[in-house]
């Protein structure tokens, strides 16, 4: 069977207000969130199912996951239990009552721990791709059940197109339709961990602030979002100082329209009307800090196909979602190399 491939694009937070906290500790968000064409690449395709030695069958075999591309060194560092892809395969499996018998390889194109969803995107394509095997609807409500509870940004991740974002990520609603717009994405080479920024937070709550006219275009939307922010800014900055000089590197660059911080960094990410401004300043960027990720790109458009986002996300039941073995996987050795 050919490979099916799914792609993980790049979230970015166009704008994100922190407008409460739960009893239990967790935030509410309001964000506009966007994807830009620039993605991790996810392929999934038939496992073994069990083996059988001197006759006896044994134990499934779990998924299996080969990691290529320039940021996969960081994940194999990692343990393959936390990976959310291999978590994804066995909480999917888990909840559709089967086994998690599939190869999957993971091409990690964007970095790692730099506020633009690649692991939960990463974990969303592994959740459409392992859909299609398993001839599940990729609407199917369990899929966002199941992406709810491995994370915030999985859900929207799984809509994969520009919405907004509200409550601890599992409130997706429309969104005005977004104009042709191009990005530059930079970030500074060091990982930002989103709880250090929630606790280096200080000060109260913002409102929050959507908007329901759509855009003429790249510089109206600009304007918009000029009068709104990202409330993690300043908390982020504690924690990586360096984030000033990438905001400071894309806002020196001509044609830049807005330059902010995307999620709890380290990405920051410029918005631009022309692609050749945005090539050119990806250029200079690059040229002048040759150690940062720098890559231009444009904001994904919503299909004209796109299914509705669901409403009402709930976290599937602990008890319905298979956890991982432990590691190293039986029969697998834990990771792949690709």
């Amino acid at each position: 069977m050919t490979a099916i491939a799914e792609t993980a694009p790049a979230k970015l937070n166009l704008y994100l207000h922190v407008v409460g906290r739960r009893p239990d500790g967790y935030h509410e968000l309001d964000s506009l969130v966007a994807f830009a064409e620039v993605a991790d690449r996810v392929t999934v395709q038939p496992g073994i199912a069990r083996l059988a030695l001197r006759g006896v069958e044994l134990p499934p075999v779990g998924p299996r996951l080969a990691i290529s591309g320039p940021f996969g060194p960081v994940l194999m560092g990692e343990n393959p239990a936390q990976n959310l892809v291999i978590r994804a395969a066995y909480a999917l499996a888990g909840r559709l009552g089967r086994d998690a018998d599939a190869m999957i390889g993971l091409e990690k194109l964007l970095p790692v721990a730099s506020g633009i969803g690649g692991g939960s995107a990463d974990a969303a394509a592994t959740l459409r791709g392992l859909a299609r095997l398993w001839g599940v609807p990729v609407t199917d409500p369990r899929l966002y059940e199941v992406g709810a509870a491995l994370g915030a940004d999985v859900p929207v991740c799984l809509a994969g197109r520009a919405c907004y974002f509200g409550g601890i990520g599992d409130v997706l609603d429309e969104a005005p339709a977004l104009p042709e717009t191009q990005v530059v994405l930079v970030n500074p080479g060091v990982p930002v961990p989103t709880p250090a920024v929630f606790k280096a937070r200080t000060g109260g709550f913002s409102e929050s602030a959507r908007f329901t006219e759509a855009p003429a275009d790249a510089a109206a939307l600009a304007a918009l979002l000029r009068e709104r922010r990202n409330d993690l800014t300043a908390p982020a900055l504690t924690v990586a100082p360096v984030i000033a000089d990438v905001l400071a590197a894309l806002e020196a660059t001509p044609g830049c329209l807005l330059a902010r911080l995307s999620g709890s960094g380290a990405t920051c990410f410029g918005l631009y009307a022309d692609a050749g401004e945005a090539a050119a300043a990806a250029t200079a960027i690059q040229a002048a800090q040759p150690r940062w990720w720098v890559k231009a790109a444009r904001l994904l458009p919503t299909a004209a196909d796109a299914p509705p986002l669901p409403k009402g996300i709930a976290a599937a039941p602990a008890g319905a979602v298979a956890p991982p073995p432990p590691v190293p996987f039986p029969d697998t050795g834990g990771w792949g190399v690709g």
